[in-house]
């Protein structure tokens, strides 16, 4: 059986000069747990042409970023004072997602992934918690000191990510400055947060397509957390029924 092909999509850094971006942590578990072939989806929507990539690929991460999805695309207003919104990685991702999802392909979320998902089923996104539950305030910091900023969640029973994790109660970094504020249609939660409630994974039942996303940042910890290696343990399960269905 050949290897599975996932999309991985990029972002346009927050730089001086257009860059497409997607850290490699990102890329690294998909390849080593899910054994799959990783092509990178630029966020730049002239470049793709979302049905004709959706045919090729069997599943697609759509990753986290520091850009905030644009308020317009859930009727919103304007954007948080200080936020940066990458409108192509909107117009690629959003488009190339519901491609995906049209043809029974799986799309997993991380972070700006799942909020992305959470708009295209029509929710809606606001700012998390000031008080620092969520984001340490600042992207200055190291990497290290960002994605040790923890806190509790409670997997919701009957959920496919406590069914495959074997616990109700986890720890997950947080390194986000914005959440689920009303949840898309025909979503299901799969985890909150247990201190103020705020929806940590969702998924998409009877949508013909296995859709999961998570707000922490599974990629980073899968080594030492439960939540995070039953993510990519669920992502291989999908991206290798696709392929089969492909055979």
């Amino acid at each position: 059986m050949r290897r599975p092909v996932i999309g991985i999509m990029c972002a346009n850094e927050v730089a001086a000069r257009p860059v497409q971006s997607v850290a490699t942590r990102f890329i690294a578990p998909v390849t080593q747990l899910c054994d799959a072939t990783v092509l990178l989806v630029p966020a730049v929507s002239d470049a793709v042409d979302a049905r004709a990539v959706a045919t090729v690929l069997d599943g697609l991460l759509l990753t986290g970023a520091r850009s905030h999805v644009a308020p317009a695309r859930y009727g919103g207003g304007p954007a948080d004072e200080g936020a940066v919104v990458d409108a192509e990685r909107d117009a690629v991702a959003f488009e190339l997602a519901e491609q995906m999802i049209a043809r029974g392909k799986p799309v997993y979320g991380i972070c700006r992934g799942l909020q992305e998902i959470n708009v295209l089923f029509g929710g809606t996104l606001a700012a998390t918690d000031t008080s620092g539950r969520h984001h340490r305030g600042s992207w200055d910091e190291d990497y290290a000191t960002l994605f040790d900023h923890r806190h509790a969640i409670d997997l919701i029973d009957g959920g496919v990510l406590a069914g495959i994790a074997g616990h109700r109660h986890l720890t997950v970094n947080s390194v986000h400055q914005q959440g689920i504020a009303r949840l898309g249609a025909s979503l299901a939660i799969e985890a909150v947060a247990s201190d103020d409630g705020l929806i940590e994974a969702i998924r998409a039942p009877g949508c013909g397509a296995d859709v999961l996303a998570v707000q922490w940042h599974p990629e980073w910890d899968v080594a030492h957390c439960a939540g995070s290696k039953a993510f990519f343990a669920l992502l291989g399960e999908s991206l290798r029924a696709a392929s089969a269905a492909r055979q």
